[in-house]
């Protein structure tokens, strides 16, 4: 197993970056929030997952151990694979997703894109004592405190990160913000990964 990769980041893309390894471009895919973290021409460690199909080998990059083991885990529960495990990381941090499985909260896992409720309360029953208990510090003011950051502060990041500039990122974060707000008005977390989609094609139409 390919257990991390270090090196510059040569590109990034909405959901994809390459890392330069020993003259090697290895495509990694990340969520949002991870290629957030990352910059073109920087070094960057990221902790991977190989997951190796019939027709593909894909690799997927996490900003450390700990998302890479919940990713895994994830993945032992019938009907998640590698695609709704990153989605699940995606929205939510490791410790959102232990502390919601230990609650049984179906509607942190329900704010997942391609979780529906009888999909939420399976994925209860099926990862109850799997993922732990959180690791991080204690938080006082329940699940949704465990976010990193607004959905709004990811999206912005992450097109800095694409090499967009200030104002670009901002015109664009205001453009979906009415997506994300129709979000919120039904009690789901804002869907980064599909705003980031969103925001990129209203740059691409502005350029």
């Amino acid at each position: 197993m390919i257990a991390f990769v270090s090196g510059p980041v040569a590109a990034l893309a909405p959901t994809t970056a390459v890392i330069e390894v020993g003259g090697i471009g290895m495509a990694v895919q990340c969520t949002p929030g991870t290629l957030a973290r990352l910059r073109i021409g920087e070094d960057a460690k990221l902790a991977t997952s190989l997951v190796v199909r019939e027709d593909s080998l894909t690799l997927y990059g996490f900003a450390d151990d700990d998302e890479r083991q919940v990713f895994e885990l994830l993945q032992t529960a019938s009907g998640v694979g590698p695609r709704l495990a990153q989605a699940m990381l995606a929205v939510h941090s490791p410790d959102t997703l232990r502390i919601a499985v230990a609650n049984g909260d179906e509607k942190t896992l329900t704010a997942v894109p391609g979780i529906g409720k009888r999909g939420a309360q399976k994925l209860l029953l099926e990862l109850k004592d799997r993922l732990g208990a959180p690791v991080g510090p204690a938080r006082a003011q329940g699940v949704g405190a465990t976010l990193p950051a607004s959905w709004s502060d990811q999206l912005h990041a992450a097109l800095l990160g694409l090499g967009y500039a200030t104002r670009e990122a901002d015109e664009a974060v205001a453009l979906v913000t009415p997506q994300a707000e129709a979000a919120v008005a039904e009690g789901l977390q804002p869907p980064v990964p599909q705003l980031l989609r969103a925001a990129l094609q209203s740059l691409n139409r502005t350029r």
